[in-house]
Formats: C-alpha cells, sequence, structure tokens
C-alpha cells in the first residue's frame, strides 16, 4: 500500500467525476489555481471556474452566493488562508446562514514548511469547530479522501475539509468504507493508545510498528470525521487503556488532543493523556517537514520516545 497520491490530485478527479454525474458543481479558487492542481478540471470545464483574485473573503462570500443560487459551490485554496482572511465570512456567509458550500483547505499544517507561520495552518481545526453547524473532516489516506470527498459533495450544508500537502501513501484495504463520525482503527493493542487525524496518522502507524518491536502493544485510532463524530465509539475505542497520547501536525488545543482530552473527561476514563502537536503559546517552525516534526516531537520517533517514558513512569 504505497501508491502516495497528493490528496489535491484526487479532490479535482471527484469534481470532474461529479459533473459527469450531473452534479452542479462550480469551484471558486483565489488566484491558486496550481496549488488546487486544478487544470485539468478547468481544461474539461472552463466554463464552471470562478477566479476571484488574491482576496479570499471574496472567495467565500461568493461561493455562499453561488451556493444561494442552487450551485454546489467548492472553494479551492490554502487553508492558512482560508480561515485566517475569511474568517467573519466562512462564520456568517457559510455557517450562520448554512449554505451548501465545501471549503477546502489545502497545503493544512505545516505543509508550507520554510515559508514559516505566515504559511501555516495549524489553528485551522480549533478555529472551525467553534463555528457550530459545518462538518469538518481530516482524511489521512487516498481512499478515505476520495470516500470524504464523494461523502461532503452529496451532502447538504457546509463542510470543512483539511488536505495536507503532501503526497500520502494508502493505509486502507479496499474494503474500507468511510463513515461520517466513525473513528477508524487501525491497529489493536492494549498497553497504549495512539489518536491521531490527518498525515500524522502515518507517524503514529509507524511508531505502533517500532514499539512492537519492543514488545509494546498500540492500538492506532484515525479520527478522519472530527464533527460529526461519534464520542461513544471513540471512548469505547479508549476503554480500559491507561495511556493515551494524541498526534496532530496543529496546535494541541482545539484539535484531535482536545477532542481526546473532552472525551476522556466526560467519560470518566482513568487514562493518562500526552498531547503531542505545536505546544500552547507556539508556532511549528520554519524549517522542511521532516525537521519541523521531529523538532516538535511529532514524528515516529518522537511518538515512541513519549510511548516509551509513559511506559516507564507507569
Amino acid at each position: 500500500m504505497n501508491n502516495a497520491e497528493h490528496l489535491a490530485n484526487i479532490m479535482v478527479t471527484a469534481f470532474i467525476d461529479a459533473v459527469g454525474q450531473g452534479m452542479d458543481i462550480i469551484p471558486v479558487v483565489a488566484d491558486s489555481t496550481s496549488t488546487a492542481k486544478i487544470a485539468p478540471f478547468i481544461e474539461k470545464f472552463p466554463d464552471r471556474i470562478v477566479n476571484v483574485g488574491i482576496a479570499e473573503q471574496t472567495l467565500v462570500g461568493t461561493a455562499a452566493g453561488l451556493a444561494l443560487a442552487g450551485k454546489i459551490a467548492v472553494t479551492c485554496n490554502a487553508a492558512p488562508f482560508l480561515i485566517a482572511r475569511a474568517n467573519e465570512q466562512v462564520k456568517v456567509d457559510v455557517c450562520y446562514n448554512n449554505t451548501n458550500v465545501k471549503l477546502f483547505g489545502l497545503n493544512a499544517g505545516a505543509s508550507y514548511g520554510p515559508l514559516a507561520s505566515t504559511h501555516h495552518a495549524i489553528d485551522d481545526i480549533s478555529v472551525v469547530r467553534g463555528f457550530g453547524n459545518i462538518q469538518i473532516f481530516a482524511p489521512s489516506s487516498p481512499l478515505e479522501c476520495r470516500q470524504i470527498i464523494d461523502y461532503a459533495l452529496a451532502h447538504v450544508g457546509p463542510v470543512y475539509i483539511r488536505l495536507d500537502g503532501k503526497a500520502l501513501p494508502e493505509l486502507h484495504d479496499e474494503s474500507y468504507r468511510f463513515r461520517p463520525g466513525a473513528i477508524d482503527l487501525l491497529r489493536d493493542g492494549n498497553d497504549i493508545a495512539l489518536v491521531a487525524m490527518g498525515s500524522t496518522v502515518h507517524e503514529a502507524v509507524d511508531a505502533a510498528s517500532r514499539l512492537a518491536d519492543q514488545g509494546i502493544a498500540t492500538r492506532v485510532i484515525n479520527v478522519p470525521s472530527i464533527r460529526p463524530l461519534d464520542r461513544e465509539a471513540l471512548s469505547e475505542s479508549l476503554r480500559g487503556i491507561h495511556r493515551v497520547i494524541s498526534v496532530e501536525e496543529h496546535n494541541v488545543n482545539g484539535g484531535v488532543g482536545s477532542i481526546v482530552a473532552e472525551v476522556l473527561a466526560e467519560y470518566g476514563h482513568g487514562a493518562t493523556l500526552k498531547r503531542l502537536g505545536i505546544a500552547d503559546g507556539d508556532y511549528a517552525i520554519a524549517a522542511d517537514r521532516k525537521a519541523m516534526r521531529a523538532w516538535h516531537g511529532i514524528d515516529a520517533a518522537g511518538i515512541v520516545q513519549q510511548a516509551l517514558n509513559m511506559m516507564n513512569n507507569a
């Protein structure tokens, strides 16, 4: 399962297929056709693209207007600019008015690496979670990504999909079926649990394999559906495990670490939780992804070290 694919390419293919099936999709971009890898769609459907220029607030407002006119509006641009610059429009035009807009946050997390904090989206999940009625997804593999997009295009209502900027290898076999709200158990074990979202799921799987070599049985839980989320299912998947680590390329506040903390508290678990991500009050360093993840302890080696620390301090 190592046929890595860029999730933006999967997004564009899904759009093309949906139009072929009769769906009235209009992509809206903000002078970001290369980021969105949207060229194949433009070639096939040149009259179905709206480019508003570098104007993210206009991007989201335009998408909301198209949705009110009966279109399936999809925005395709970089996550840091989509969520930060158009925050009010996402809140009011899309969420409060419950318009049928699908927001695709491309190159999320620290995908832009050396371009530093202006180009890092390490707070997008926490921001969007604050808006009450928008569904939020973070795919971790090509198959999961395609199934999430197909669901989102058919769903009526606001959706935010967080897409990583690197090519991701496949984690799932062809039998995998994404379901909104469901968690995805990738590895089972009772010594420690790793809970991750998006591309850091791959780091968690790698860490679990390394821990297995040391005789530590690790449960790996992928959370592709941030909202809706079956919290009872997540609670059950953590029951009986006393050490839990959350992993995300996101600030530790408001993302998957916060979700896990909420579930552990709400369901009365006595587990010890360590949240791995960008530390409270910090920013992701300006570096390539490998160095950045190592620095912040969210690569496989950092996860293994944290797991060993927890096991040794039990």
